[in-house]
């Protein structure tokens, strides 16, 4: 190795100086360069060991605020009331109604476009294509300006949510999210 440092080939000087640590005998500049070498890759390892613990923590972050999972038990009305709720909408138990309702084996058209909408919050149908689920439907009486009947529905299968919209039953009505941001 110190033949390579002593003289010789250039290219593999510079891949010595870059990747081997340095060490002199002779105590001279050589072993200054080592120190600011060694101090140089101390703070590229912090540097990278922080950068990535940030990104992990992110990644932690973002999942556990748009996560669509509920941490409510979903097969009770109070269950979905709270977990509603906690999205900000108020809703009427009286106007509960659920049926079964078995997702199509292919997702085309209208279904196609709906999944879609589902993807953006979490959830995906083709997970669950040919498989029935419950639907339960609420209205929503908070709904900020709303001229007519606004109403949210869950699609439940082992008490998890696997879609959920909330929708207008006017003419000209409105389907998104359950994001309380997507109705203002």
């Amino acid at each position: 190795m110190n033949s390579l440092l002593a003289g010789g080939d250039s290219k593999g000087r510079d891949f010595c100086r870059r990747f081997i640590p340095l060490r002199t005998e002779s105590g001279g500049d050589g072993e200054q360069m080592a120190q600011v070498s060694k101090r140089f890759q101390g703070k590229k390892f912090l540097l990278l060991v922080v950068l990535c613990a940030v990104v992990l923590l992110l990644i932690f972050t973002a999942r556990k605020v748009f996560s669509p999972k509920a941490d409510c038990d979903l097969n009770t009305l109070e269950g979905r009331t709270a977990y509603l709720q906690s999205l900000g909408w108020e809703i009427d138990p009286e106007s509960e109604s659920f049926r079964t309702v078995i997702v199509p084996d292919q997702l085309e058209g209208i279904m196609a476009q709906y999944n879609k909408l589902q993807l953006k919050q979490g959830y995906d149908l083709s997970r669950h294509l040919g498989e029935s689920c419950l639907q339960y439907c609420y209205e929503v009486t908070n709904y900020p300006d709303s001229d007519g009947k606004v109403l949210v529905s869950l699609y439940l299968q082992d008490g998890e949510i696997i879609a959920a919209d909330i929708h207008s039953t006017a003419l000209n009505g409105f389907m998104h999210g359950l994001t309380k941001a997507e109705a203002e």
